[in-house]
């Protein structure tokens, strides 16, 4: 899938695109969109909420969002469900369709938040300690997206910068490579692959 050979980069924290959202409850910090114009198959962003607030809906997408700051965000769906993502970094996965509104546990959060197209993409999100080194494997069907939460690191082969904490690498699918990353800390690493590859 085209949009999954995006070329490998490391996108800085202080790039992300804020904007605020169209209910003016909160902020929306854009990290990545691809493709970058136009109907998006693939979307990481942080949203910063600060009030008690109706999700949008995103049919057709499925969603995963993860605790980032803050003392919890309880999701209460319109089907009687109720979630509650605590610290540190409790994680849901729900249909972008799901009717839903976030209510704040004691004050704002900052949440990650991976959407993707599901006729279109697979998402599979780790959370994992960085001790030493780790591996990612990118292969012709196959990319990464690695948001650093903590710490540190940098790629061995030092084609990429080094990574602080809060920037985000991607790492596009091609021919099969291997890339080590070093440092301390903690990350989320999402595996992508073409819907029909799952």
């Amino acid at each position: 899938m085209e949009i999954l050979n995006s070329p490998s980069r490391v996108i800085p924290a202080a790039v992300y695109h804020r904007e605020r959202w169209r209910n003016g409850l909160g902020w929306t910090r854009e990290i990545l969109r691809l493709p970058a114009q136009g109907d998006w198959q693939l979307r990481l962003s942080i949203a910063e909420i600060e009030q008690d607030a109706a999700f949008s809906a995103f049919p057709g997408v499925e969603r995963e969002l993860v605790l980032l700051e803050g003392e919890g965000l309880r999701l209460r769906f319109a089907d009687g469900r109720c979630e509650t993502l605590l610290p540190p970094h409790q994680r849901l996965r729900f249909a972008g369709e799901d009717e839903l509104t976030g209510e704040l546990v004691d004050g704002t959060t900052r949440d990650f938040n991976l959407m993707w197209r599901r006729a279109d993409l697979h998402a599979e999100l780790l959370h994992r300690p960085l001790v030493g080194s780790m591996l990612f494997f990118t292969e012709p069907q196959v990319a990464w997206a690695i948001h650093l939460l903590a710490g540190q690191a940098a790629f061995e082969d030092a084609t990429l910068p080094p990574l602080q904490a809060g920037d985000t690498a991607w790492l596009g699918a091609g021919g099969r490579r291997r890339h080590a990353l070093l440092g301390g800390g903690e990350l989320l690493a999402i595996r992508i692959t073409p819907a029909s590859a799952a």
